[in-house]
């Protein structure tokens, strides 16, 4: 038998907001979460891009001294998301045998990776750190969750790059119906704006180089624009089964209904442009939801603003709804808040839930002109999505060919 899985916390931080609530209000506000960045090593390195979507708080301020120590800032954002989405779940009472963690990460834990080899070169290998392997590791997220809540059931992994964090959501829905847990925190993170990664999406020529005016370079299906934005930052939800929310007289925000994963197996970095990996991922969690595409009345695209990009997921939409996507509302949240990466996913998905608990769609800023060959109903105001039964997707794509599709529908 299927069962319902709901969604019971969220949390979030991010380049709008230390929290959830706040990165919602700044997403509506049409804020933007780019900035000039003021670190040294921009000029001394002479980087090309010069600005990036900096989560707005930072994590150590909010974790206790000896635990941010211990945990690189993509562990930290992790930690302190999971912990507001646990609070706001009303930190669930649930044998540990019976919590999981899905978590995910595009990068893991790069500032502690090279700030080590700088350690080594300059130090000498004595002062290396020797917590360095484990705050380094992928899994170093997933760890610190499942110690810091005791969750015994699991504590699982994806790094599928900027489809990391969409496919642990359908991980986490997938292992709830089969019964490994009762309650699963998943979500994503990134901690990624170094000058190693920032140079090197450069180079691909992937990233907006409007450093002039970076609070308006993340445009999606602008007809110029120009790549992507780096943006940091985490989110995380809390799911469990319909039975078990309702036993402890849960608050329930909606329920995930399904979810696609699959792979292009076309170019390490390109979209396959006929969206047929992307198409499929739709289809696949439209099949597992037991709804139709003419039931979907929202989407929350990948939509990172480059030039390539955005059109291949056009195609991919248009193959799965026809003419109808042409009105469904879409919005393009990476415009406020940079790419987080392998955080991304959670993050909008967590933006999706509200969506639908709000009934509104939130804007897309910094179209000056949409691309006529995607006409999508997009616009830089909030959409109104009416008052009856919502049904959404959140996309989500990464290099490697990696497509993830969550679909989430009202309560």
């Amino acid at each position: 038998m299927t069962k319902k899985i709901v969604v019971t916390g969220v949390g979030a931080s991010s380049p709008l907001g230390g929290t959830a609530p706040e990165s919602w209000a700044g997403l509506l506000a049409g804020k933007s979460g780019a900035r000039s960045l003021t670190h040294e090593w921009v000029a001394e390195l002479e980087l090309p891009v010069t600005f990036a979507a900096e989560a707005l708080v930072r994590p150590d301020t909010i974790l206790d001294r000896p635990v941010a120590k211990r945990l690189d800032p993509s562990s930290q954002f992790a930690l302190v998301s999971a912990m507001e989405a646990w609070a706001d779940a009303g930190a669930p009472d649930v044998a540990p045998e019976r919590l999981g963690v899905d978590y995910a990460t595009g990068i893991g834990g790069v500032w502690t990776l090279l700030d080590a080899w700088d350690t080594l070169r300059e130090r000498g290998p004595r002062r290396v750190l020797p917590m360095t392997v484990p705050m380094l590791m992928p899994n170093a997220a997933s760890a610190a969750v499942s110690m810091h809540f005791e969750a015994r059931a699991f504590a699982r992994t994806v790094a599928s790059a900027c489809a990391s964090s969409t496919e642990s959501l359908v991980n986490a829905y997938e292992h709830l119906q089969a019964g490994l847990a009762d309650v699963v925190i998943a979500g994503g993170t990134e901690s990624a704006i170094h000058p190693i990664t920032i140079a090197s999406f450069a180079s691909m020529q992937a990233l907006s180089r409007r450093n002039d005016d970076p609070a308006t370079a993340s445009r999606p299906y602008s007809i110029d624009r120009d790549g992507f934005v780096m943006g940091e930052g985490a989110a995380s939800l809390v799911l469990e089964t319909e039975e078990h929310a309702l036993a402890r007289g849960a608050h329930i925000y909606a329920e995930i209904v399904g979810g696609g994963v699959t792979a292009d197996s076309y170019h390490i970095t390109a979209n396959d442009p006929e969206g047929r990996g992307a198409s499929r991922a739709v289809r696949l969690a439209l099949e597992q939801a037991g709804a139709s595409p003419d039931e979907v009345t929202h989407i929350n695209a990948h939509a990172t603003s480059t030039p390539v990009g955005d059109p291949s997921e056009y195609v991919a939409l248009r193959e799965v709804f026809g003419e109808r996507v042409h009105d469904i509302p879409v919005s393009a949240t990476k415009a406020s808040t940079g790419h987080l990466l392998g955080g991304t996913g959670a993050l909008e998905a967590a933006f999706t839930i509200f969506a639908l608990r709000d009934r509104i769609a939130p804007p897309t800023i910094n179209i000056t002109e949409m691309d006529p060959a995607i006409p999508l109903k997009v616009s830089s105001e909030p959409q109104p999505l009416g008052d009856g039964p919502q049904l959404a997707i959140s996309n989500s794509f990464g290099f490697g060919g990696h497509n993830a599709v969550v679909a989430i529908r009202s309560v």
